[in-house]
């Protein structure tokens, strides 16, 4: 497996890479459990959940609820799906009781249900157990990844959402990632990038950010077509999604592909709008990632020059935080300097 080597940091129970970029951990929201609904308050089932949650001692409930899961009952397994759901989305020491009962093997059994509630309920309480560390390993080991693609593809908008979540929990173990990667779940989770709802955008980014570490991961989703909704996104400075989208981009810009495809996309003339007009961290990443595509090309960097970067790269250098400054000043001297590359820079102008 190829891996970034590049200096690291933890967030949300992994280490990521900082890409020379600065901090990036501020730009991703943490997937926490689910937000879909409750029970009515008023429900038997409602009150017997309250009480299991405020006592020390639910086992009992979790026992019965795993072999309600087994039911012959549609019914009967929604209800069961959706206590445990909330069992563990409310006690964290639940997450793993209801693992070491043998949830894990029947909820996935519910991924693959044509009743999509059902299906919902079961992947939201997958979400919800692998927030405990200690249940990834089993929960991928027991063949969650391929049922959670499934419910990518065709569950509903919640299902869709809390499954792309379920997906980056279990990708924190890094050995998931090529797994997830060659399940089919990158082209799903661009178009859920492109077509989704706010939630579904920061779900998405976020987990194709964990994803894309990998370079066979990189270039999926440039096949996939993420450049597209990533360029538009970071266009969009009311979608709030401007950081997001090119902390991704600054992973994906690493392989040849996606340099072509973010200027093919209408990247460039984007990045010098974020530099001008963008915040401070904004700035920074759009300066990282116009370097990154100028250090070996001088098509690119003539392309760059053309769209009036140099004057906001100089106010850059003289206002901007340290390492924007430091990358602001080299980025110059490229752009004054644009045939100052050598041989091999050249040459690559024509796969450029």
């Amino acid at each position: 497996m190829e891996m970034e080597k590049s200096k690291n940091f933890t967030y949300m129970g992994r280490t990521f890479s900082d890409l020379s970029v600065g901090d990036n951990s501020a730009a991703f929201s943490d997937c926490n459990s689910d937000r879909s609904g409750e029970f009515p308050t008023t429900s038997t089932h409602s009150r017997r959940l309250l009480l299991a949650c405020a006592s020390d001692n639910s086992d009992e409930l979790i026992h019965q609820l795993v072999s309600d899961l087994q039911s012959c009952s549609i019914e009967e397994q929604k209800q069961a799906a959706m206590e445990i759901r909330l069992l563990a989305k409310n006690k964290s020491e639940n997450r793993l009781k209801i693992a070491k009962a043998g949830a894990v093997k029947p909820l996935i059994s519910l991924l693959s249900s044509s009743d999509l509630q059902l299906q919902e309920y079961g992947v939201t309480a997958i979400l919800n157990l692998s927030l405990c560390d200690e249940n990834k390993e089993l929960i991928a080991s027991s063949g969650a990844i391929k049922p959670l693609v499934r419910a990518l593809r065709i569950g509903n908008s919640t299902a869709k959402e809390n499954a792309a979540c379920a997906l980056l929990r279990l990708s924190q173990v890094e050995e998931n990632k090529m797994a997830i990667g060659r399940s089919g779940a990158i082209p799903l989770l661009v178009n859920l990038l492109e077509n989704g709802g706010f939630r579904g955008k920061k779900d998405a980014s976020t987990a194709l950010y964990t994803l894309c570490s990998v370079k066979e991961n990189k270039i999926k989703a440039v096949h996939a077509g993420i450049m597209k909704p990533l360029v538009e996104l970071m266009a969009d400075f009311g979608s709030n999604m401007v950081d997001k989208s090119a902390y991704v981009l600054s992973l994906l810009v690493s392989v040849p592909e996606a340099r072509t495809a973010l200027v093919d996309e209408g990247g460039i003339p984007v990045l010098v709008e974020i530099i001008e007009v963008g915040s401070q961290r904004q700035k920074e990443i759009a300066v990282a990632i116009l370097l990154q595509i100028c250090e070996d090309s001088v098509a690119y960097r003539t392309m760059v020059a053309r769209e009036g970067a140099i004057p906001p790269l100089v106010a850059l250098s003289q206002s901007g935080t340290n390492r924007a400054k430091q990358k602001a000043e080299t980025l110059i001297e490229f752009l004054r300097q644009p045939r100052s590359g050598n041989a091999a820079a050249r040459g690559s102008d024509v796969s450029a």
